[in-house]
């Protein structure tokens, strides 16, 4: 991956440190990786253990609702956050929960 390049671009008022930006960063990884681009419209949350595993974060039902009122089209979330919020006020935005990184590979890349 030495010769790869990764982009990233980060909305403003997003921490760095926040560690829901785990699952983004690793999309565009691997995304760059397999000379693959991301949809556009796409976006993610989510942190992520060392085993690949997503876990859930803070204020998803807010992160979803300003992804939604940024324009995205599609979000990628930890399944753990499906409790935290109600799917049915979300009607421009499509929700993917994911348990892990190599499910959401698989949804994006096939």
């Amino acid at each position: 991956m030495g010769a790869k390049d990764v982009f990233l671009n980060i909305t403003g008022g997003l921490k760095v440190d926040d560690p829901a930006i785990d699952l983004a960063v690793i999309c565009a990884i691997l995304s760059s990786n397999n000379d693959i681009p991301l949809e556009p419209l796409t976006c993610f949350t989510g942190e992520v253990g060392l085993s690949g595993e997503t876990r859930p974060v803070s204020r998803i039902e807010q992160r979803i609702k300003e992804a939604e009122k940024l324009g995205f089209k599609k979000i990628y979330f930890p399944a753990q956050n499906l409790a935290a919020f109600d799917k049915a006020m979300f009607k421009n935005i499509k929700l993917y929960p994911v348990e892990r990184v190599d499910e959401v590979f698989s949804l994006l890349f096939g």
